[in-house]
Formats: C-alpha cells, structure tokens, sequence
C-alpha cells in the first residue's frame, strides 16, 4: 500500500510551507510518528511526524522548495496490516488527551495528510504487555533524557494506566531532586562558565527561523517610532511569597510557581487603565481592541518566539499561571503552533531570567507597546521612617516600557510604568491563590 504525505496546513491562516530538511532518504525505513522532515512557515518551523510506518519511496520536493497546503510531498509503501493494526491504538489513545491530537476535517481514501500534532505511537514493552504513550509523552522524555526503561516504570493515571502529560512532567519534578538541600547560607552557585567557540573565517547561510526574525524586527523599526522609559519596582513582596508558597504550588500544580506570571497581570492590569495600549494604527485609525491578548516572548535554541495568551483580562492569576507555564514548555519542545503566535496586542519580554538589568525591546508589530522585564535583584535602598531615613535591602526589579510614539507619547508610558508599578509593589499576593 502507497501512502501519500502531503504538505499539512499548519494554521488557519497557513497556505503553503518550506521544506527545510528531510530527516530520511529515499529507500529508508520509517516509523509511525518518527520525524520525517521539517517544515517551515512565515510563523514557526515544524517537525512533522510520518503519517505511516514503512519504507520511503519518494521524495517530490527539496529543501527550500516552497509548496501548498495539500501538496503531495512525499509516498511511503507501507505493509496494510501494521498500518491498519496501528489505527485502532491511535484512535483508542486520542481519548485520553484529545487536545494532543486534531483529525482532519474530512477522509481522503489512500492520502494521508502529515499533521502538525502527531498521532499518539505504540512504545517498547512493559511486563510483557505492548505499551502506547502519546507523542507529547515521548517528545518530553526524549527532551529531558528519560530513557525507556524509565518511562516503562512511570506509574500511569492516564485510561489503562497510560503515562499522561502530568505524570512524566511529576516524575521529573522528582528526578531532578536534589539529595539534599542547600545551607541557607550558602551563596548561590554560579553557572560553569561555556568553553570559548572556535572561531575561523566562513560564511554561512541564515537558517529560516533567524530570517523570518530579521525581517519582522526590520520591519517594525522602519514601520513604528520607537521610544522607551524605566522605571524601578520594589517587588520584595511578590519574592517572598513565591519563596513562601513554591513548595506548596509544586506539589499542587505540577510545576513550580514563577514570576513570570505577575508581570503579565499586572501589564493587564496596567491595559485595562490605559486602553491605548491595547490598539494599533492603520494608516490614520486607531484601532482598539475590546480582549487583551498577551504575547510572551519565549526564547529558543534557533531564536525568539512569542506565543500569544489570548484573552487574558478574563483569566485569573491562578489560570495566567498555567498559561505561561504551558507555553513556555511547549515553545522550547518546538510544540507552538502558528495559530498561537498570532493576534497579539500586547507583548512581554522578560530578559532578567539572563540576568540582564534592563533593555529595550522591538515593538511586536502590529503592537504598540511592549514591555520589559529585567532582573530581580537585592539592592541597598532608602525608605523613610518614623525615626527617619534608614538604608534597607529590598529586591528591585527594572521595567521598561518601549512605545510607538505615532500613536503614544512619553507622558503615556510614563503613566503607565507608574500605574504597573504601583500595583506591583502593592501587590497583595496572598489574595491571588
């Protein structure tokens, strides 16, 4: 039997795809839901899964070769029995975690479409009996090391007592423990410094995802007048109670509480005092937009992604939490699809987990703020007292605000910092869990 892979529509707004690479070759085996190559969009590179187990018959298109949606790409001769006695499991298992996998919107007879969430696939053995984990399952234990004998011994909560999300992500919770904790004295350890890059003379072409970057950033710098202010924020408060309450989140939620996700409430917070901040510009009208919709700047290995949190003013701190978290582990798992890198309004970049004091963004277009976040860090600062002015160690944090001043003026971003800073600083944290 000849199956057809086809180019698979990435996203509502998706009409066609780059082929990047092609991880088999042409007269080499496959399995079901092994890579088989990688596609790129004007929004996100992809892994795309093989939609059959066989072997690889042809391969109709190259690297950068730019295709529509529904382009057959490539054919694979599969055996009819192992891809039929595949199908049941997969339907079987979509069941249990039907957010992981879409099914297309209507059969094809003999053309199967690679989809960008894969299928769940059957996984080795455990006591004799054939084991199948979902493709979420598998991409988080080959991204954390977890072996296959580990996995196989993973207590699952999941239907048949299949391993689930939540269950690997608590074995890892528990695997990275350490034996024993720090003195509270200690001072914290540093990172080992990185072994110096060997550096020669070459040149070397910009991988899609580093292109795409360039040309967004070029753009909103020739489209919007940018101008920043900073403003420092006593966030001691927000720090204690993270160290008060990380134990206790982490055993309820799964992941551990960070400080992420204050910041974006109170950037909502902030919107929802100055409404500008949530309209664009196009040409002369202001458009302003009823939903605040957060993108959140995600670092990867290839580049920056920001993957949007829509509606966020109808979100409590406790549903931002896991918003940011699922995000943030999807994006660096390359699980972020392009759907969700759109219809942004709003964009937070929180460069202080790098240590760094404070920067200035590039607005994300079509965005007319964005906001930065720099490191939380122990300063000597004087308050007054009743018996006077006393020097005291608080923890400081730097925001910044860069604005399009077409549309924004400075007294606007200066506003607005005052009015995010204010209800950082007066946060009662207690209230939010």
């Amino acid at each position: 039997m000849i199956v057809d892979v086809i180019m698979p529509k990435l996203g509502e707004s998706i009409t066609e795809g780059t082929i990047i690479q092609w991880r088999k070759e042409i007269g080499e085996t496959v399995e079901l839901d092994e890579i088989l190559l990688e596609i790129g969009t004007d929004k996100v590179d992809s892994e795309i899964p093989s939609p059959a187990a066989g072997v690889v018959m042809e391969i109709l298109a190259q690297p950068n070769d730019v295709l529509p949606v529904n382009e057959v790409i490539a054919r694979i001769e599969t055996e009819g029995e192992a891809t039929a006695a595949a199908a049941p499991a997969a339907e079987e298992e979509s069941v249990e975690e039907p957010p992981q996998a879409e099914p297309p919107a209507e059969p094809v007879p003999e053309t199967v479409a690679a989809p960008p969430a894969p299928t769940p696939a059957a996984a080795s053995s455990r006591d004799g009996e054939r084991t199948f984990y979902t493709p979420l399952v598998r991409a988080i234990a080959r991204r954390e090391g977890v072996s296959q004998s580990e996995l196989a011994g993973i207590t699952g909560t999941g239907r048949a007592g299949r391993v689930t999300k939540g269950d690997i992500m608590a074995y890892l919770e528990t695997r990275g423990a350490a034996p024993a904790p720090q003195p509270a004295v200690a001072a914290p350890q540093q990172p080992a410094p990185s072994p110096p890059a060997a550096m020669d003379d070459r040149v070397e072409e910009m991988d899609r995802m580093r292109q795409v970057i360039s040309e967004h950033m070029r753009h909103s710098i020739d489209t919007a007048a940018h101008v920043y202010l900073v403003s420092e924020c006593d966030v001691t408060n927000m720090v204690n109670y993270v160290k008060e309450q990380q134990a206790a989140f982490l055993e309820r939620e799964g992941f551990k509480l960070t400080y992420t996700p204050f910041f974006v409430l109170g950037a909502v917070k902030a919107i929802q005092s100055h409404p500008k901040f949530n309209a664009s510009l196009d040409g002369t009208s202001v458009i302003f937009k009823k939903n605040i919709n957060i993108g959140m700047a995600v670092a990867m290995d290839k580049g920056l992604m920001v993957p949007v949190i829509p509606n966020c003013e109808e979100l409590n701190f406790l549903g931002l939490c896991r918003k940011v978290n699922d995000l943030a582990v999807r994006g660096r798992g390359g699980k972020i699809s392009p759907d969700e890198l759109q219809g942004s309004t709003f964009t937070v970049s929180n460069f202080g987990v790098f240590g760094n004091s404070f920067g200035m963004p590039i607005i994300n277009q079509p965005n007319s703020a964005i906001l930065g976040v720099g490191a939380i860090k122990k300063q000597p600062v004087v308050r007054e007292t009743l018996h006077g002015d006393a020097v005291v160690i608080r923890s400081i944090c730097n925001l910044s605000i860069g604005i399009d001043h077409r549309l924004l003026d400075g007294a606007d971003g200066g506003m607005y910092l005052q009015t995010l800073v204010a209800f950082l600083e007066n946060l009662d944290a207690s209230a939010l869990l």
